[in-house]
């Protein structure tokens, strides 16, 4: 029984030790996540509001692009509880920018306001 107990708090405390994402991290979840359909895990790292939208997208935005995302960086900054992330990939052919922000100490893909420019 103690042994039982050992190892299931050894598992809780490995579980929870998990470190948070950086906003490069969370980008690269998102892409992948939304091209390869694992809502669950794109719903973790977006918003509500843009995890809806990309929900009534996805169908056809996602239609014979699979394989890697080839995911790289072009630029990426952070201000306070905002960041920004200039990305390039396999499923575009410019480059893409994400805006984040951080709820609950965690980074979350967020929708861009109307007018509101990235600062590259």
């Amino acid at each position: 029984m103690k042994r039982l107990l050992i190892i299931g708090m050894l598992t809780f405390l490995i579980s929870c030790s998990e470190s948070p994402k950086t906003p490069v991290e969370t980008s690269q979840i998102v892409v992948e996540s939304f091209y390869q359909r694992n809502n669950g895990q794109l719903e973790e790292y977006t918003t509500l509001g843009l995890y809806n939208s990309y929900m009534a997208v996805q169908e056809q935005m996602t239609n014979g692009k699979n394989g890697s995302s080839n995911f790289k960086v072009v630029k990426d900054t952070i201000y306070g509880d905002t960041a920004w992330v200039k990305f390039n990939s396999a499923y575009a052919d410019r480059p893409e920018t994400f805006k984040l922000i951080k709820q609950n100490g965690k980074w979350k893909v967020t929708e861009t306001g109307l007018r509101e420019r990235s600062p590259f």
